[in-house]
Order: C-alpha cells, then structure tokens, then sequence
C-alpha cells in the first residue's frame, strides 16, 4: 500500500519502483518504527485527538504486528515501500479503518527521523557494551604484565624499554576515548524529532514533549525544520567508529607485527588465526588483518554520508535515504570488530622472555646511559655525544652496551665505573621511570589502578 497515492493517475514505474523502497533494508527497525506509533497514539489520545477506545485499538493492533514479526510469521516481501508503510498497511488490514487514523498529525519525515534516533540509540548502547567488555580484557593484559619487559619504538626503530602493562595502556586510553565519544554522541542525539510533520510541524494539537518522555528523549527537538534534515548524528557516530576502527588497526598492527617470525611476541590461538593453501607451515593472523582492512570500509560511509549530504537543500529530501545501509553496515562491521579484537587478546599468548631479550638488543638503554653520565655532571649534550659514540662502537663491534667490559666504557669516557652495569640494566631503566603515565611499577600500578575506577565507573 502506497502513503500517497492518491494524488497518482499511473502506476510507478517497476523499475523506479525497486529503486525507490527501502523495506529491503529499513525493516531491521521495526521495533522502533512500532515503539514510536505506540507512544505517538498515546499522545494523540491525551490530546483528544484519538479516543481511548481508538488508542486501544491501535496499540493492540501494533503489539500483535511487532510479534508476528518476531515469529516469523509476518515476513517482509508484500511489495511495500518502506517498513512504515509496511506495518500501516498490515494494521489496516487486522484492525479497519481505525488503523487509518495512526498517521495523523505525523509525516514520513519525522517517523524515519525517530526510527533512526531510536535504532542509532540502542546500538550506542550495545557498541558502549562491546567496548566495556574489551576495556576489561586490555585492563587484564596490564594487570597480569606490569613486569614483562619489552622494547618500546619510534619510527618502528627500538627507542626505550617498556613493559607490555604500559604498552597496552595506551590502548586502554584511546579505547576509554572511544567510550566517551559515544557518550557524547548520544547524550547530543537525545532529542526527539517526532511531531515535525513533513517539515512545518502540524495544526493538530500535539504535545511532542509528552512523547519525548514516553520514549526517553530528553526533549523535543526546537526546530521542526533542522529535526527531518539532520544527519549529524548520524555523521558523529560515523566519525566515532572510524577513529574506534583506526584504534583497533593499529592494535592489530602490532598484533600482525609482534607475530612474526622475527618478533615471536606472541602467539596467536589457533581459534583466530586460518593457514595456507599450499605452505603447510603457515600459521596466518587474517583476523587482525582483516580488523585492519575493515577500517576502510568504516572511513568510507563517513566519507560517503559526508558527500551525500554536503549539497542538500533544506528540507527532506530523498538522497538522505542513503544514510541507511551505510550506517547499518559500519554499525555491524564495527560490532564484529570490537567482539573479535576482544576474543583474539583473550585467547593470546606473550612470549615474556622474546619480548625482554629483544628490550635488551637495539641500545634500548642509551637514554639510560647519557642520564647515567649527567647524574656524574656531565652536561646532557656531552653526555649523549658520549653515548652516540658508544653505540657506534657497539654497531661496529656486534655488543650490546651491556655487554661492554669497563675498559670498554671507560675508553670512552673516564665517567664510567662499575654501577654503570646496574644504572642500563633492564629492570632499573625500566623502574626508575615513576613520573605519572610511565611504565615504573609504582606508576603502572597507579595507572592501572586509575584504570579499574575508570572502567567501574561506566557501569
């Protein structure tokens, strides 16, 4: 059944027809499109527009639709041209004429701009869910690692010994982030668009506040106009799994990376990881793989939403349709994402002793080493042309700054005596770093610490 066709003389067009519906892909939302019906009913009857009996009617009518649904006993292949017309058309059908007066003081406008909110809302909060549940799966990995050494880099070059504990707290950030975003994003979107009419609201005398409580808004939206227009939200969102999905491929980056034969950092469980069709010894990390290369799928329907609204006149206008299968696409393949970066670091193993005996190579100590010399008075800038040139040594020679017996230091520099070897040992590099966010055990201990709040604290 067709909303407006009798203003038509002629049948549309089979194929505008097929490329006009969106039933094929808006009736993931039907419990929406029926939750907002119920409680715009309900406003209609406290206003006296609809009689109680009527209401009655209406809400009977809807629930015994949205349960048929569920069953499988209703499908969605009657040639309808969108999911509101579909549950209109089957609520005439079992209930009359009655059914007929559900639209009124209500455009197709500001019902797909409530569905959407509505249906935007509850995936928030079952991604904020996901999140939560990988927030504690990092925070795990830096409890049980506070003293698992490991190499620290810049440039991909060793830079500084670090612990896993601090390694992964870097992810726990970026991820609280992640959080946080989408909780502004919601709180931002929690106005509610229904009562705009078309787009110059309604003569009828609707109290669009009452139903905005009804369905958890925190109010009504103040511009009718901006209400069946705005895509913002929409975008947000875009933009908060985009920068979750670039958050969850650097992770896997270093995941594919730290898998290597030549790192051996960890080991991937066998329930994450596929083979090879012809290398019987291949053991591959395509799940982190794919966590990466699903990113540009996630940039590209912000970029694609971003493009299509960029040149829309106000109103309503057909092209926002487009936002739909976007949206529900990043949504999914973002829910995945996080469950699978969730399963992958709770079945993997860390190679603790690779990891220290790597921090040990690469003269990951030379910082400790000049702080060692300007502790004897040397000027810093001294101290590190010092150390520069006892790294070229060690290049030269294939020896570890550890390595170096203390004629060897001491052919450098009369600075160096015996506690040299104790001030570059991995443990004191490492425990010696306490300022606030660094990878000492005490500071650690406090991040982690902070971190548990934190993560209490969202539920």
């Amino acid at each position: 059944m067709k909303l407006w066709g009798g203003r038509f003389t002629k049948e549309t067009n089979k194929l505008v027809e097929n490329f006009n519906e969106s039933l094929s892909f808006d009736n993931r939302f039907y419990k929406q499109d029926i939750r907002g019906s119920i409680a715009h009913v309900k406003m209609l009857a406290k206003q006296s527009i609809l009689t109680d009996e009527e209401r009655d009617r209406i809400i009977n009518g809807l629930l015994s639709i949205e349960k048929d649904i569920d069953n499988g006993v209703l499908k969605f292949d009657d040639g309808s041209e969108d999911i509101h017309s579909y549950i209109e058309a089957h609520l005439i059908e079992r209930i009359g004429d009655t059914g007929k007066k559900l639209h009124t003081g209500r455009s197709r406008n500001d019902q797909v701009a409530l569905d959407m909110k509505l249906y935007v809302r509850d995936e928030i909060d079952v991604l904020k869910d996901l999140l939560y549940e990988l927030l504690g799966e990092v925070l795990r990995i830096m409890e049980e690692n506070k003293s698992t050494y490991m190499p620290g880099f810049t440039h991909l070059q060793k830079a500084q010994p670090t612990t896993l504990a601090h390694h992964f707290g870097a992810y726990f950030e970026m991820f609280i982030r992640d959080y946080d975003r989408l909780c502004s994003t919601r709180k931002r979107m929690n106005l509610s668009p229904l009562g705009s009419g078309a787009f110059a609201g309604t003569t009828y005398d609707l109290d669009r506040d009452y139903v905005a409580r009804l369905l958890d808004f925190d109010m009504a939206t103040r511009n009718s106009m901006d209400s069946v227009s705005d895509r913002d939200y929409l975008l947000e969102l875009l933009a908060d799994l985009s920068i979750l999905s670039m958050h969850l491929s650097r992770l896997s980056e270093e995941i594919i990376i730290w898998n290597t034969d030549e790192y051996r950092f960890v080991e991937m469980d066998d329930t994450y990881s596929t083979g090879s069709s012809i290398m019987p010894q291949k053991k591959n990390p395509d799940i982190a793989e794919l966590i990466r290369g699903k990113s540009g799928r996630v940039y590209g329907s912000l970029i694609s939403l971003l493009t299509t609204m960029k040149g829309l006149p106000l109103a309503y206008n057909k092209d926002m349709q487009e936002d739909k299968e976007m949206s529900f696409d990043t949504i999914d393949t973002v829910k995945s994402l996080i469950k699978l970066m969730s399963g992958m670091l709770s079945s993997m193993k860390f190679n603790n002793e690779k990891m220290a005996g790597s921090a040990k190579g690469g003269f990951t100590n030379a910082t400790d080493a000049a702080d060692y010399l300007v502790k004897k008075n040397v000027a810093f800038r001294d101290a590190h042309e010092i150390v520069g040139r006892l790294v070229l040594y060690g290049i030269e020679n294939k020896k570890a700054l550890d390595d170096f017996s203390i004629e060897e230091f001491k052919k450098i520099s009369e600075y160096f005596d015996q506690d040299i070897y104790e001030a570059i040992s991995l443990k004191t590099c490492v425990e010696k770093r306490n300022t606030k966010g660094a990878p000492g055990l005490k500071a650690i201990t406090e991040e982690i610490e902070a971190s548990k709040r934190i993560l209490e604290s969202l539920r």
